[in-house]
């Protein structure tokens, strides 16, 4: 069964990754199923993922879910662990050099 975490702990991960990470939320989204994504807004995570809904060149938006890279989580300093996981796997899928982890 997918763990569910509370809903004070997604909406401050999805009010930080949309205010303040949104490059990485469309690096995420372009190495992990839409290349020709404009756009991306993290819009839900639970114990096994991610999901962002990605803004197309024409307008539409579709979801992509991508699975946490270490196994499903159940506590909440893991999913800042696993979008760094995510983040530094798209920096390598796109062939960017990502930015140091504080």
């Amino acid at each position: 069964m997918t763990y569910r975490f509370d809903d004070t702990i997604r909406t401050g991960v999805l009010a930080h990754m949309n205010g303040d990470h949104g490059g990485d939320n469309l690096l995420i989204v372009r190495a992990f199923g839409q290349t020709e994504a404009v756009g991306a807004v993290m819009s839900d995570l639970d114990g096994d993922g991610g999901v962002w809904d990605a803004e197309l060149g024409d307008g539409t938006t579709v979801t992509v879910a991508v699975a946490w890279p270490g196994g499903s989580i159940t506590e909440r300093p893991q999913i800042r662990a696993e979008i760094v996981k995510l983040y530094d796997a798209a920096c390598e899928r796109l062939g960017i050099e990502p930015r140091p982890h504080e």
